[in-house]
């Protein structure tokens, strides 16, 4: 008996460790990408890994069964490549990647992962065998194209709580508007540029269809009736007419603003090569967000289709970074810039009430205490506040409370508004 037990410990112990190792991630995890082919699909090219040693015990014909091995390996590495590698991964940060930790093995059991693969390349671009005769080993590495379903993948991912779902964001934040516009000089309307050349106008609507496409809400400028609201804008934001398309989008109230540049290049044998760079700009502060530059195949075609395959190579990356934009907005608060004039006339005792009333107001009405001064003149107070979007959905409400906080705080003075958009409060405080 105590023999049996012996001998069962034993295989235990040697069966064990080879159980421990065996896992459905795959072994390579090589993959790059080879373009963003539509707003939900990504062509990757994957590296695979088939193996063979002594204690996989004889297989009648070991070629096939690494073949089999390493095309399994390549289908996983290039969903892992959607998760985890090049600039704009899935799960971005440690806590999402330890939330996807205990889940990793289920997800990438093959058959979890054929549901994202939309296609699979019927050739192998590369096919290596590798002998390793010390240890009686063989290795094989194959290198396979791949269209992966990236909104699938990230769609399942909010279905198990490691992302938050857009339903969720949507209903704390609200879409975010986006607008797209011409990158112009000095001077130029951005609109004019927009109507006057066809290739722009193209390239804007390629860029909302992705948007649209993501669900996003897209604010179109020619259609706009409040642009007179840029000329109370521009006479309370120094130096706002040095950049036209950043005025525009901040009078009309977009969250986001996207600028986007088109370069058509000749090329040997009547071929063309179309170059674009995409930038995304947070409207309330103009700062960047992302920017990507993409380049077409040099080929015959037409100006508009060069177009399009550029931006098939910008506008996806770009994208991710609003989508972390918005992401954040949820954790650390809806960002606000409030812009406030005070009339002439207050005595410097006054004014500097005021100043210490709106600080007050900021640490009552942001979150967690997160506020930045930009400008704080006798005349001119300018804020960043970050705001619990569960308190202040509407820019209207933030006003109501910065209202009732100024007036009681500083009942010699009266606090109105000039203007009001998504982001953007311009307010004045006049003498009574």
């Amino acid at each position: 008996m105590l023999k049996t037990i012996i001998v069962t410990i034993i295989i235990i112990s040697l069966v064990l460790p080879g159980l421990a190792l065996a896992s459905n991630l795959p072994r390579s995890q090589q993959a790059t990408l080879i373009e963003s082919v539509s707003p939900s699909e990504i062509a990757v090219r994957a590296t695979g890994l088939g193996h063979w040693e002594k204690g996989d015990g004889k297989k009648k014909d070991l070629d096939n069964y690494l073949l089999e091995q390493a095309l399994v390996d390549a289908r996983k590495a290039a969903v892992w490549f959607v998760l985890f590698g090049g600039a704009d991964p899935l799960l971005k940060n440690a806590p999402e990647r330890t939330a996807f930790t205990p889940l990793q093995e289920e997800f990438f059991d093959i058959t979890n992962i054929q549901r994202f693969i939309a296609w699979e390349g019927q050739d192998l671009i590369n096919r290596v065998k590798r002998e390793i005769k010390k240890n009686a080993e063989y290795e094989l590495t194959v290198e396979k194209a791949f269209k992966i379903n990236k909104q699938a993948v990230q769609e399942e991912l909010s279905k198990r709580g490691i992302l938050p779902a857009r339903e969720e964001l949507a209903e704390a934040l609200g879409n975010p508007f986006i607008m797209v516009l011409p990158a112009v000089k000095k001077g130029e309307n951005p609109i004019a540029f927009i109507q006057s050349n066809q290739d722009i106008s193209h390239a804007a609507k390629v860029i909302e269809g992705y948007l649209t496409a993501r669900q996003y809400d897209v604010v179109v400028p020619e259609q706009q009736a409040a642009l007179s609201e840029l000329a109370a804008a521009q006479g309370m934001i120094k130096g706002l007419d040095e950049d036209p398309s950043y005025a525009l989008a901040l009078s009309i109230g977009s969250d986001v603003y996207i600028t986007y540049e088109v370069t058509l290049e000749s090329a040997p044998r009547n071929t063309k090569k179309a170059v674009v760079n995409v930038r995304a700009y947070e409207t309330t502060t103009a700062r960047l967000l992302g920017t990507e530059t993409g380049y077409s195949p040099t080929a015959q075609a037409t100006d508009k289709a060069l177009i399009e395959n550029a931006l098939n190579d910008a506008i996806d990356k770009v994208l991710a970074r609003i989508a972390e934009y918005w992401k954040n907005d949820m954790q650390n608060g809806v960002q606000y810039r409030i812009i406030v004039s005070l009339a002439q006339g207050f005595a410097p005792d006054d004014v500097e009430n005021i100043q210490m009333a709106f600080l007050d107001a900021w640490d009552k009405l942001t979150k967690n205490q997160r506020y930045k001064e930009n400008i704080v003149t006798a005349q001119t107070l300018d804020y960043l506040v970050w705001c619990d979007p569960g308190q202040f959905r509407q820019s209207t409400r933030l006003y109501q409370k910065i209202k009732l906080f100024i007036d009681a705080a500083f009942p010699a003075g009266k606090t109105s508004q000039i203007n009001i958009n998504r982001k953007m409060l311009l307010l004045k405080v006049d003498k009574l």
